[in-house]
């Protein structure tokens, strides 16, 4: 069954002069004479609808419900004819501001172009209505009223002001700005009308279409203005009380700024801003509603549904499903109430939940129809159609009216209360079997998840009236263990409560404060967002993502929400340089987010990057290509890059500092980032060391080699790893750095005897080939490895001669290649090792305990001697050794 359903209300057959109304609606399309639907105002209480008259005839014909028919016959009623053909601009209703005059009958205002403006009174007990008074708005005869609106006390209009005689030869470009905002007090007393002095409150600003939400006044740009003019994209909205505006634009969220409504020259209020409005696009406003709490609905031709806040804040509540933009010409119509927003586009009605812009449903409409609130049914939606008015009647809710309740505005503990429960249908549907898909509305009727009634629960009584509750009345109806288990949970949730509210806060702080506040509000929102991501136990790809675009849109944001999760520091009182170290007092958590292992579908295959940068590469490798989600140490390797370059080799030092201590303090077998082999440099659960992610980054933001090539070997030697020292040797080797390459030998050749080997080789064919390396050659023979020998060095030395030339030569020839006279003092050292007698078991052989000493024998005379006897040799005696008895 559907849910929502339209309910009549009338056909038009109660209303007095029902012919005439249903003759209006009933004429064809193409008739020129036929009212559109905008046209047609319907009172606050439902009981009187005005219809203007355009074309051909201009006027205004209302028509009256009466409480006793019978009075309608005489009644007199508000028709206007022939007024000189001025046309009507509005029709609107005056609010009454002192409560002894609650109880007369209801007042309307008839503005006209020209600036004249009727005050008619409705009563019953007189039939009909009658004319209070006449005034004039406008100050100049030749001034033409654009738009008007009564709001709080005030008529507020948009009028046209014709050009004077010295600024009549002004460009056509400028005519635009020919309009002007004013305003008047007014007050309704039991007499008649009294207006206050006219005062304009803002001039040399284009065309506008004034509307009233509440206490606020939204100035609309005119809807057929060309889009090439800065003035059609700007929003204002002017609050009466405060005496500001707010500068906004459909393009952007937050406000462009906020001013003292002192400065009224439109020109000099939106100077500073002409430069960005140029740049924009917007798109139409195909419709608009006033909502209760100050807002206005607004319906753009991208087909976007969004809320102009009181605060000037814009925010996107539904999107059409259509594909094809809405046209200026479209037929549309907005309504809203308490908890939902009614839309007609064409002949669809949409009712959308107005706290997180979620479809309800679609109603088809057989006629185009207008939506308009009706005040006495609970400011619930009517529709308006050549059939008559109906109500949107919710079938779930005893079939009242759709938002007959109090009209409230969309508050932020409904908000956070939904967030609950569409996080948890989100959460319940990723662990699901079944593949229906499960809805909030699920969550909340069926009883099976109890667990997020309670936590909407918690949140709201947490909201609205504290979650403390004390006193006698705690224990009623025996709900004591009720109570108990509540406020048990209230209290373990109370942290994150503070922060969810703390959060919510804060956003809102960011949207209303100007530019340093949201500086500052900007600032800390990343820090705890980037410190809540990092504190997870685990990173779906969701949240993953999320963490990308904070690190994209808040770059220096977010780096410094980095080191202050990771609380990164300098070492010790070093001065922060390449070489200082960095240490960290992070909870293992916080490094477990951050050394994640890789995905699957990253650009890694068995552990090499997929660009081909390895040393065997012969084409120069292309810089590769970001995926779409990177892990969280790409993010931060990314960051310092670009902000600290010189700390990128200390980082992953720090880095691998951490996941080794995680490797020794976890279980490997069944941890969730246990590391293939045992080691704790592995990277994860991927097999890729965190030393080649950390290349992968930097070869991916420094695509010229050369100048990314100091920092790959930082990296590789940071890395610790014989493979990567080797690399980063042959690199520096490779540009002839030859102070630097004897510094890494003599560092990590004491690291084990097969890597001193591979140096110490590598370092000797470099010998071989040229004489570079000559003012080295006392420090790399003193790295020569003890297990070498002379044949080993002369193998290696006549394998690698230069191109071209003999393997030695003698000491006279100027060549470079190698001589015999280099290679004496090694040879000679090797050759003195040799010849002596290896001490590599001396101190086995010189053990008092190694061999055994030997059991004392006596000599054999021959067969017939008696057998030999041992003699054990007395206690006190039995340290001495005793001396093996020769054999005769």
């Amino acid at each position: 069954m559907m849910r929502f359903a339209l309910e009549e209300l009338s056909d038009f057959g109660d209303y007095a002069g029902k012919q005439k109304l249903s003759d209006l609606f009933t004429f064809p399309s193409d008739e020129r004479s036929r009212p559109r639907l905008s046209d047609v105002r319907v009172s606050p209480d439902g009981r009187h609808i005005h219809v203007l008259l355009r074309q051909p005839k201009v006027g205004l014909m209302t028509f009256d419900k009466y409480e006793r028919p019978q009075l309608a016959v005489n009644a007199k009623k508000l028709d206007v004819w022939f007024r000189g053909a001025v046309p009507i601009v509005d029709v609107f209703y005056l609010d009454r501001l002192h409560g002894e005059d609650r109880g007369t009958g209801a007042v309307a205002a008839v503005v006209y172009e020209n600036g004249r403006a009727e005050f008619w009174q409705f009563a019953e007990s007189k039939p009909g209505w009658h004319l209070l008074q006449t005034s004039d708005l406008c100050n100049s005869p030749r001034a033409r009223v654009v738009s008007v609106c009564a709001c709080a006390g005030l008529l507020v209009w948009c009028e046209e002001r014709p050009a004077s005689e010295s600024s009549a030869a002004l460009v056509s470009a400028r005519n635009h700005l020919r309009y002007c905002v004013c305003r008047r007090d007014c007050e309704v007393h039991g007499g008649g009308v009294s207006l206050g002095g006219l005062s304009i409150i803002l001039h040399n600003n284009p065309k506008f279409t004034v509307v009233r939400s509440a206490d606020r006044v939204h100035l609309l740009p005119d809807l057929n203005a060309g889009a090439q003019l800065c003035s059609s994209k700007l929003l204002l909205t002017w609050s009466p009380q405060q005496d500001s505006f707010t500068v906004s634009t459909v393009c952007k969220s937050t406000p462009i700024k906020k001013l003292s409504a002192k400065e009224s020259d439109f020109r000099r209020l939106v100077t500073d801003c002409l430069g960005y409005l140029s740049a924009l696009e917007p798109p139409d406003i195909c419709g608009f509603s006033p909502m209760g709490c100050g807002g206005l609905l607004l319906l753009l031709g991208s087909g976007w549904l969004c809320l102009l806040q009181r605060d000037g804040a814009l925010r996107r509540l539904h999107r059409l499903a259509d594909d094809a933009p809405l046209r200026r010409d479209a037929h549309t119509s907005l309504c809203a109430c308490a908890d939902a927003v009614a839309l007609v586009a064409g002949r669809t009605l949409h009712v959308i939940e107005a706290s997180c812009g979620r479809e309800l449903q679609k109603v088809a409409l057989k006629r185009e129809g207008w939506l308009h609130t009706d005040r006495a049914g609970g400011r619930a939606p009517h529709l308006l159609s050549e059939a008559g008015l109906f109500a949107l009647v919710d079938r779930e809710s005893a079939a009242e009216p759709l938002g007959s309740g109090p009209a409230v505005g969309v508050r932020p503990g409904a908000l956070l209360v939904e967030a609950v429960f569409e996080e948890a249908c989100k959460y319940y549907q990723q662990r699901s079997l079944s593949g229906t898909q499960l809805t909030v509305d699920a969550l909340k009727r069926g009883g099976r998840f109890q667990s997020p009634l309670s936590l909407a629960s918690i949140l709201r009584n947490y909201l609205d009236s504290g979650w403390r509750r004390s006193g006698p009345e705690a224990s009623h109806n025996g709900e004591d263990a009720y109570i108990a288990g509540h406020e048990k949970l209230m209290s373990s949730l109370e942290g994150e409560l503070r922060a969810l509210v703390s959060l919510e806060e804060l956003k809102g702080s960011l949207v209303r404060g100007g530019v340093k506040e949201a500086e500052a509000a900007c600032e800390t929102l990343v820090e705890r967002e980037v410190a809540r991501l990092l504190s997870s136990s685990e990173l779906d790809r969701d949240a993953l993502l999320y963490l990308n675009s904070i690190f994209s849109i808040f770059p220096s944001q977010a780096w410094r929400a980095a080191q202050a999760a990771l609380q990164l520091h300098p070492n010790g009182e070093a001065p922060l340089s390449s070489r200082a170290p960095l240490s960290s007092r992070a909870p293992p958590d916080v490094w477990k987010a951050a050394l994640s292992p890789l995905p699957s579908a990253f650009p890694f295959a068995n552990g090499q990057p997929k660009h081909g940068g390895g040393q065997n590469c012969k084409a120069k490798p292309a810089a590769p290509s970001l995926p779409a989600v990177l892990p969280v140490f790409e993010l931060l390797c990314r960051a310092v890059f670009r902000f600290q370059p010189a700390w990128l080799p200390r980082f992953l030092e720090l880095s691998q500092q951490q996941q080794g201590s995680a490797a020794l303090g976890l279980n490997l077998a069944s941890s969730s980032w246990g590391l293939p082999g045992g080691r704790g440099g592995e990277g994860g659960e991927s097999g890729v060391p965190l030393y080649k992610r950390a290349l992968w980054v930097l070869s991916s933001l420094e695509p010229d080699p050369e100048r990314r090539r100091d920092l790959e070997v930082e990296l590789l030697l940071v890395s610790g790893r014989p493979n990567a020292i080797l690399q980063a040797l042959r690199t520096l080797t490779g540009q002839r750095q030859w102070e630097r390459v004897t510094q890494v030998a003599r560092q990590f050749c004491k690291q084990s005897p097969l890597l001193n080997k591979e140096i110490f080789t590598a370092l000797l064919c470099e010998v071989a080939q040229h004489r570079e390396l000559d003012p080295y050659l006392e420090l790399l023979w003193a790295l020569c490895p003890e297990d070498f020998t002379v044949a080993t060095i002369l193998n290696l030395a006549l394998k690698e001669p230069p191109p071209g030339c003999a393997p030695f030569a003698d000491g006279r020839s100027s060549s470079s290649q190698l001589t015999v006279g280099q290679l004496r003092p090694l040879l000679s050292k090797v050759l003195q090792r040799e010849a002596k007698p290896s001490q590599r078991y001396a101190d086995i052989l010189q053990s008092p305990s190694y061999p055994p000493p030997a059991l004392p024998r006596r000599p054999v005379s021959g067969p017939d001697a008696a057998p030999l006897r041992t003699e054990t040799p007395p206690a006190a005696d039995s340290g001495a050794a005793a001396e093996p008895a020769g054999v005769a």
